[in-house]
């Protein structure tokens, strides 16, 4: 019996990159631009000085794709940390099976709002899709979520799954749909703020079409999502992922049967606790300014939660202590936006956030400092392959840049736009960045690297910076999802259990559709007077 054909595990596939990356260290002649500092609304970042590309010599690499994984941890280590520290910290909660009977309790009210008929005729779990995917697009569009989707893959997988879908659904809830609206962005300060400021341009000028693109993109992708999730519905199977998926159904047939614990001692004192701590920061922080786009609201918001976390905090405890950890991760997700949107958080604070979310909803249970200990470690242990795989794949970078061809590979691209139409010009200049995606994952990375010397391309040709702007905006969406050398990808796809060649494969055809649309969308920047072009 002829052995079937296996698909590279996602470590071969990625060290085989870099191991090309390498080979190309030996070929692509070396190079390197002048840098400077320049302060971009109120930052400063390292940018490339245009005109100062000089020829040096390559360093070919050999032996170093194996020092390349070492960098690539040092380099990623806060996500790596970021990682395993929601593992942990999530099966702490799972340990409660509080999320188990928060997923039922959900699916049991969306079969009771079934009854009415409008909401039958859309479809409560088409609305849920929808509303999900809207609630993340618009964070990604706003303020740029991306890292922050790692720590809902464990929430979502097994919530689709519960409602008859995979986990390709799970992570589209959280994972694609934060991406479609980061490549449709409408105010992210990491990649329009930046590409805007290094353009010389407006602050968060062009919104009105901006709009427009965030919805047909939005549109595109939910409705792909939707057509998915209700082909599965109809038939488990044809899921590429149905027998991967056993472990998570197991794990759900497993846990389904917790039973709601009458809150004891130790969630009450869990309760006075987070109370007297929000009762300190309301003190201390009265106002919060939550910064959108380039405006602010300001508003009493910690201590209004405070008011609203005392009364619910108490009916919860009445209720279960189940109901009560859930309680803490909801509050949890509301000071991880105020964090990110009013106080500048990224990932140390957020790790720190579910860490304190984890060990409070582990003590709320009844558990020891042992067992806490010792979950915590499990939960650590369950995902610590989706943390390596960050470190691993940023390798790739590490690669190209000691070989001295990152920035040669930079300057080919630019000067093959030379000669060209407008048109023919932006099409380049979107494929270039689409690209681009495969080399270096960062979206404001990408900006400070290309934008100074795009800015000035588009100036020649006779296009807006705007149009610039939003073909790097697009051009660096969506391959984005797809690219191994994105941590958040691969991070992603390792805590969903999802080999990589099946996200490949489900989401090529989705992507080239994005794509087509998103050049068709970039014909008007050039045509058509757009207010902010």
């Amino acid at each position: 019996m002829k052995k079937k054909r296996q698909f590279p595990h996602t470590y071969v596939i990625i060290f085989s990159i870099i191991v090309i990356c390498a080979i190309l260290t030996w070929v692509v002649p070396g190079g390197e631009f002048a840098r400077e500092i320049k302060n971009i609304n109120g930052i400063d970042r390292e940018v490339i000085v245009p005109g100062s590309f000089n020829q040096v010599d390559n360093q070919p690499q050999s032996w170093q794709i194996f020092t390349s994984i070492f960098q690539g941890m040092k380099r990623t280590y806060d996500i790596i940390f970021y990682i395993l520290m929601i593992g942990g910290a999530f099966w702490l909660m799972n340990e409660s099976k509080a999320l188990d009977v928060a997923i039922y309790s959900f699916l049991n009210f969306t079969k009771r709002i079934e009854r009415f008929k409008v909401l039958k005729l859309i479809g409560v779990n088409n609305l849920v899709i929808i509303l999900i995917m809207v609630c993340f697009s618009f964070f990604g569009a706003v303020i740029g979520m991306s890292e922050e989707t790692i720590a809902f893959v464990i929430i979502f997988v097994p919530l689709a799954i519960s409602m008859g879908y995979d986990s390709i659904v799970g992570i589209c809830l959280c994972f694609l749909g934060a991406g479609l609206g980061f490549a449709s962005a409408l105010l992210n300060p990491f990649t329009i703020g930046i590409a805007q400021g290094l353009s010389g341009i407006q602050l968060f000028s062009g919104i009105e079409y901006r709009f427009v693109i965030w919805l047909i993109i939005n549109s595109i992708g939910i409705g792909y999502v939707l057509w998915y999730a209700n082909r599965i519905k109809k038939n488990p199977k044809l899921s590429p992922v149905y027998e991967i998926d056993e472990y998570w159904r197991k794990k759900g047939e497993a846990e389904s049967n917790g039973t709601k614990n009458k809150a004891e001692k130790s969630a009450w004192m869990v309760f006075i606790f987070i109370s007297i701590v929000f009762l300190l920061f309301s003190f201390y922080y009265p106002i919060t300014h939550l910064a959108i786009g380039n405006s602010s609201i300001s508003a009493p918001i910690i201590p209004i939660l405070t008011a609203i976390w005392v009364f619910i905090g108490i009916m919860a405890l009445r209720h279960s202590v189940q109901l009560f950890i859930v309680n803490i991760l909801i509050f949890t997700i509301l000071f991880l936006i105020i964090g990110v949107m009013g106080y500048g958080w990224y990932i140390k604070e957020i790790a720190t956030l579910f860490l304190v979310m984890g060990l409070l909803s582990g003590i709320s249970f009844g558990q020891s400092a042992n067992q806490v200990a010792k979950s915590f470690i499990e939960g650590a242990k369950d995902i610590m392959s989706a943390a390596l795989v960050v470190g691993l794949a940023s390798g790739i970078v590490v690669i190209l840049e000691q070989g001295k061809i990152i920035d040669s590979l930079l300057f080919y691209a630019s000067e093959s736009m030379q000669g060209y139409g407008k048109l023919m010009s932006v099409a380049i200049m979107f494929i270039f960045y689409n690209l681009l995606n495969f080399i270096i994952a960062s979206g404001s990375a990408k900006a400070a690297l290309t934008i100074p010397l795009m800015s000035q391309f588009s100036d020649l040709i006779g296009i807006s910076r705007q149009a610039t702007v939003t073909i790097y905006q697009l051009g660096g969406g969506f391959t984005n999802l797809i690219t191994p050398t994105s941590g958040v990808m691969v991070g992603v796809l390792s805590i969903a259990k999802i080999p990589y060649n099946i996200w490949f494969r489900w989401f090529l055809p989705l992507m080239l559709i994005l794509i087509v649309v998103a050049f068709f969308l970039l014909i008007p920047t050039i045509y058509i007077k757009l207010n902010g072009f």
